[in-house]
């Protein structure tokens, strides 16, 4: 087995290059196999909104072994926990949700680096160093493994200056549709407060240095962000390009 080291997703997202990715929610390793092959910069495996446990993050890690895709893992919340066992399962991106504070930032942060720069518990044969060999692993991962974390609140938006300039935070990505609720329009990113909002915060991560990322299901709202600038945009959902393809093979032959 190689080595997932260096981090080469990681790599990417500091020099802040273009790297379009999509959502997977079906929490099924076969179809994220599939999706694999397809070629997108990463891949984001959702624990937040989707019914995934571990045994489910590590057959969908398993199915994307052979991808040119990088896994990023999205955790229920930031939880050091379980931001651990993400970790020890072969998670080397994390995209950790509902970020406020800079104090949050800097706990997301220590939880995924062992000591003395975190807090992240050790243990010895773990799939993410190939059981064991992985050379000098402990000493090296903290360097590889990337952070970035979810704005989707009013108390975020106003933290974003401390929240970017957090160490070992690699970038910032915005959540539309939490981001509009705050703002008082549920279901509604695209209403002009939001898309404000949207703006200010590519432009307060971006001068701090650090890539900005978005979710954005529909293709003209995709490129819009990426004509702004933004580094790493999520332009689909599993469950939305299945529905999609469905519901469209079925209008084609309704009677």
């Amino acid at each position: 087995m190689t080595s997932p080291l260096p981090n080469v997703f990681r790599q990417r997202i500091l020099a802040r290059e273009r790297v379009i990715g999509l959502w997977l929610s079906m929490t099924s390793h076969l179809t994220s196999e599939m999706i694999g092959l397809a070629g997108f910069d990463w891949l984001l495996l959702d624990g937040e909104h989707a019914p995934n446990e571990i045994p489910s993050f590590v057959q969908q890690l398993q199915s994307l072994q052979g991808s040119p895709s990088a896994a990023v893992g999205r955790p229920s919340w930031n939880d050091p926990v379980e931001i651990k066992r993400m970790l020890d399962i072969g998670f080397y991106n994390l995209l950790i949700p509902f970020i406020e504070s800079e104090e949050q930032a800097r706990q997301a942060v220590a939880a995924t680096r062992y000591p003395p720069q975190g807090i992240r518990g050790v243990a010895g044969l773990l799939r993410s160093n190939r059981y064991g060999t992985v050379p000098d692993y402990q000493h090296t991962v903290n360097d590889h493994i990337c952070v970035l974390l979810q704005i989707e609140s009013r108390a975020g938006l106003e933290a974003v200056d401390k929240i970017a300039a957090v160490e070992g935070v690699d970038g910032v990505f915005i959540g539309p549709s939490d981001l509009a609720a705050a703002l008082g329009h549920l279901g509604n990113p695209g209403h002009p407060e939001v898309q404000e909002a949207i703006a200010h915060l590519y432009e307060r991560v971006n001068a701090a240095g650090k890539a900005v990322g978005i979710l954005a299901p529909v293709a003209a709202d995709a490129r819009r962000y990426l004509d702004m600038g933004m580094h790493f945009v999520a332009v689909g959902t599993d469950m939305g390009v299945l529905k999609q393809a469905v519901f469209g093979l079925r209008e084609a032959f309704a009677s």
